[in-house]
């Protein structure tokens, strides 16, 4: 359940980031520029250049893939969370490969604690 909860809430936090970042001004709606979020992974999680490149291309990979199943209106509710979690399961694997245990744990970490401060800004999807 716990891995669920936690799949769910960072496919949220990709998505609530957005409406974040375009109420700062940053691109009119568009998630934040690719060398942003590599430098906010370098400087909050000390990810080494290569590592943050990394873990930026498997999220921008996967982000379309999570915006094709929100959009899609044939999908439940359920069927949506149960192929978000499948989708963030294989996400978190493949990033947790790159990093090692350590580091992705830094790094779930780091999208956890920050994850209130995006969805108080953002407004979308938080249903608390």
């Amino acid at each position: 359940m716990k891995k669920i909860i936690s799949g769910i809430s960072i496919a949220m936090l990709l998505f609530c980031a957005s409406s974040v970042f375009a109420q700062q001004g940053n691109g009119g709606g568009r998630m934040m520029d690719p060398a942003a979020m590599k430098q906010r992974l370098i400087d909050s999680v000390q990810l080494t250049s290569v590592q943050a490149d990394s873990v930026v291309a498997i999220n921008q990979e996967f982000r379309g893939k999570m915006r094709d199943i929100f959009s899609d209106q044939s999908l439940s509710q359920d069927d949506k969370r149960a192929k978000m979690t499948d989708l963030n399961a294989v996400r978190d694997d493949r990033i947790k490969a790159f990093l090692g245990d350590d580091l992705f744990k830094k790094y779930h970490d780091y999208e956890v604690r920050n994850r209130p401060q995006r969805m108080r800004g953002g407004g979308g999807g938080n249903n608390n």
